[in-house]
């Protein structure tokens, strides 16, 4: 069983006409995991419903504290993109449990939005990578501490 946390993030964020702005809404996960024709073998717990600038440690710590304390050996974590690495390497403090943090550039509500391919992606590293924490990414695998966000780019890169 793979257990999936949601922390907020890109991914779900949606736009409030109203205030004409984007803000971090319900998890959008079980639409994602069901268009990516991924229909069991996981469980769903949301954490945190932020955006990942506003984390701070104290967040970081509760999301150490929940993947330390689940049962499963795999994890899956959604998270904005800004502090993903910083989280990431938080994380390295639990032993033999496989961690993948996934996210996306653009909100999983948009027509144009990678968050179905990461997700998907983020789905098959956790089953594939030894025990570690990672990032999953636009095709890409990540090991916590060697990794950045380029701002410029809009992609993640090893740093």
């Amino acid at each position: 069983m793979i257990q999936i946390f949601s922390t907020g993030g890109t991914i779900d964020k949606v736009y409030y006409d109203a205030n004409s702005e984007f803000e971090v809404g319900h998890s959008i996960l079980p639409e994602l995991l069901s268009e990516s024709n991924i229909h069991e073998g996981y469980r769903i717990r949301e954490l945190l419903r932020k955006d990942s600038l506003e984390m701070d440690e104290t967040d970081r710590q509760q999301i150490l504290e929940a993947v330390k304390a689940c049962d499963s050996e795999r994890v899956v974590i959604t998270h904005g993109t800004d502090t993903m690495a910083e989280t990431a390497a938080v994380l390295t403090q639990v032993p033999d449990k496989t961690i993948v943090l996934t996210g996306a550039m653009q909100p999983a509500r948009m027509r144009r939005t990678d968050a179905v391919f990461n997700i998907g992606f983020a789905w098959s590293s956790v089953q594939l990578l030894p025990p570690g924490v990672y990032i999953a990414m636009n095709g890409e695998v990540f090991e916590a501490g060697s990794v950045r966000k380029n701002l410029k780019a809009q992609r993640f890169e090893r740093a």
